[in-house]
């Protein structure tokens, strides 16, 4: 028997999406421009979740770990203050990464730097010399040259004729970098604020979809959330073994191939090889550039030995230990981290493979079901057919 009702909801239901979808359509470029505005808007906020997330993990460990035999006092008073000073330690632990990093780069950056400066003039000699080894004449040298000093003429020439322009964006260059810096400071501010009530937080969200929503809707939003939490922590735990993997594998291969800064380099390129799979990219230009104030040859050693250290690290390590992790095939891995880095950079690439494992895990999880489901009604159809 038709129920007239029932498709006639069905019929206006698919008629307002058909409507819905063809507007989007029409509208997409003035869609996306109001979805960039709205993000750009609550940009802080989405960076201090993420950092909230990201900081979480360690957090955990302080508060748990550390501060263990203190939480089985029942105290009132480290009740009271437990949190902020375990978020303070967070802080302070990373804060300390950054700025033995920043020790350990900028004094060689420095050094080789006035190197370089001070013996100019034998690069020079030392660069023709080796460009004479692989089959470059002199008078191609001097042709190179030439070509680099037209280069540099058109630059000046350029930056001297349009002064206003170039003005013009390295102010707006620096408005964005502002810009930037501003939101990264108010995300932090948000995540502190969310460390210190992530409870009263949580509390609130589920009084919220309790009172708002269905109980099998309310289920659900609570399991994606506990997934994300749990694929967010493991996502983060086991990016940093990789990078340390990563990290001690830059430093066996320097100190076997004998190059110059290996422990400085190793750990520029382990701390950023936390950006999945092209972080490490990042390091090798710096690291490059250290060496090659030493010595040209070895830094082309060091870029070539990075780059197939970096496939094999690509290719097996980070698949098989973060995906393994965050329950996500290796192709998906791979393909997670190219689109996030095409949509929103590094940023993009911290949070795609955690998102995609998420938004992977519930697919799988909904069409498992599906399927018993479709098994079960199949079940009972045969069933019901014998009797008959």
């Amino acid at each position: 028997m038709i129920d007239l009702k029932k498709d006639k909801k069905e019929i206006l239901q698919i008629i307002f999406f058909t409507i819905t979808l063809i507007f989007m359509f029409v509208n997409i470029s003035t869609i996306w421009t109001w979805i960039k505005y709205i993000i750009s808007i609550f940009m802080p906020f989405i960076i201090g979740v993420i950092i909230a997330f990201i900081l979480n993990v360690l957090l955990n460990v302080v508060e748990e770990k550390l501060f263990r035999k203190l939480n089985k006092k029942n105290s009132k008073t480290w009740k009271k203050i437990r949190r902020p000073v375990s978020i303070a330690i967070t802080l302070i632990i990373i804060i300390g990464i950054f700025v033995l990093l920043l020790g350990l780069v900028i004094p060689q950056l420095k050094n080789t730097t006035e190197l370089f400066t001070k013996n100019f003039s034998s690069y020079k000699e030392q660069s023709v010399e080796l460009l004479g080894k692989v089959g470059v004449k002199e008078k191609e040298v001097k042709k190179i040259n030439k070509e680099i000093a037209n280069i540099k003429k058109e630059i000046t020439n350029y930056i001297t004729n349009n002064k206003e322009e170039v003005m013009q964006t390295t102010v707006g260059v620096a408005s964005s970098l502002i810009g930037m810096i501003t939101s990264i400071i108010l995300g932090i501010v948000f995540a502190v604020y969310i460390l210190l009530k992530k409870e009263d937080l949580t509390r609130q969200s589920k009084k919220i979809m309790k009172a708002y929503l269905p109980e099998k809707q309310e289920k659900r939003i609570g399991e994606i959330a506990s997934l994300s939490k749990k694929t967010f922590g493991n996502f983060i735990s086991v990016q940093c073994l990789e990078a340390l993997i990563l990290g001690v594998l830059c430093f066996l291969g320097m100190f076997i191939l004998k190059l110059p800064y290996a422990s400085t380099i190793s750990v520029l390129i382990g701390f950023t090889a936390i950006i999945p799979v092209f972080g490490a990219f990042i390091g090798i230009v710096l690291g490059a550039f250290l060496i090659f104030m030493i010595n040209p040859t070895k830094a082309l050693i060091f870029v070539i030995f990075i780059l197939l250290l970096q496939q094999v690290e690509g290719n097996f390590i980070y698949p098989k230990v973060v995906g393994k992790s965050v329950g996500l095939p290796s192709l998906w891995v791979m393909v997670a981290v190219t689109v996030g880095g095409g949509i929103a950079g590094i940023l993009g690439m911290l949070i795609s493979v955690p998102l995609c494992s998420i938004i992977y895990s519930i697919i799988k999880t909904d069409v498992n079901d599906k399927l018993k489901k479709q098994a079960k009604n199949n079940k009972k159809g045969l069933e019901k057919s014998n009797q008959l």
